[in-house]
């Protein structure tokens, strides 16, 4: 009997190219600038739209980045299966879809995120093509990340006049910064082999190991300044604690320098790392009967 194999939903097939699960690495964030800019639970519209906002930007930036990155993945024996997942018709019509979702919510949030849409389109997919010209595309990475908790306080001050989200928007961006550096150390050897510029190619692999630490520890103090200056309170503070021992572990894994570690603290640690402040905040936000 020769059975077929169900093929995974086009939707389960879409998740898997864009890396859905990773979503835990920026949305946090957008939810705690949110509710520290509420001082406590926004408008459900809001919450609303900022959540469509956040996923909809993402999923243009990673479907822009997958298909400028097309060809090039077909040869990394990391990424060889990508192309497969969806057609370059399917993803380029998602990325428009996606790209115009993001713009619609933004509009529904207030003038100022629908005037600074065309900007967070242009941080999102401008990363993309970094790693072809410069090694310090992995801080690109960063900016694009730090779009979010930047977008999530606009949407509910219609301001960004407030010194908060530029010292969590910083923190996010040395953060993601570090641990892509680490993560691109699993691809020094093909970078160098096709001529593309990441920092790990170009410093070496100790280099940039060293660089990541010292991002995280400006990341570290930058998340505890964010919640001196948001007035949280203890919960944040362990919360800080917990990602401090989380970062520490982090390198840890990382200086084995073996694949499977890396991939450990990558996705688990920095998915800890995010949620946790979340929680953090979530529960000093709580305390104060917001």
């Amino acid at each position: 009997m020769n059975a077929v194999a169900a093929q995974p939903s086009f939707l389960t097939r879409l998740g898997t190219f864009i890396r859905f699960s990773h979503t835990v690495f920026a949305l946090p964030f957008a939810l705690v600038a949110m509710f520290v800019a509420a001082r406590g639970l926004p408008k459900a519209a809001d919450f609303g739209w900022i959540l469509l906002t956040a996923v909809a930007a993402r999923t243009l930036a990673m479907c822009f980045n997958r298909i400028m990155d097309w060809e090039i993945d077909k040869l990394n024996p990391r990424t060889q299966g990508r192309h497969k997942l969806v057609s370059k018709t399917q993803a380029w019509t998602v990325l428009v879809f996606s790209g115009l979702l993001a713009v619609w919510a933004s509009y529904q949030l207030n003038f100022l995120c629908f005037a600074l849409s065309p900007l967070m389109v242009l941080i999102l997919c401008f990363y993309s093509l970094t790693k072809r010209f410069t090694p310090f595309s992995h801080l690109f990475l960063g900016l694009a990340l730090s779009v979010a908790p930047m977008g999530a306080w606009a949407a509910v001050r219609a301001t960004l006049l407030d010194f908060e989200p530029y010292i969590l928007a910083t923190s996010v961006l040395l953060w993601t910064f570090g641990f892509d550096l680490i993560y691109s150390t699993l691809d020094t050897d093909f970078d160098r082999a096709h001529g593309l510029f990441s920092f790990p190619a170009r410093f070496g692999i100790p280099a940039a190991l060293r660089t990541a630490k010292l991002l995280h520890c400006a990341a570290a103090v930058g998340f505890l300044s964010f919640g001196w200056l948001a007035h949280l309170g203890a919960g944040y503070a362990v919360a800080c604690a917990v990602t401090l021992v989380a970062l520490f572990w982090e390198h840890r894994l990382a200086s084995t320098l073996e694949p499977g570690r890396i991939n450990q603290a990558f996705f688990q640690i920095n998915a800890l790392v995010s949620m946790t402040l979340l929680g953090g905040t979530l529960i000093d936000i709580a305390s104060k009967g917001h």
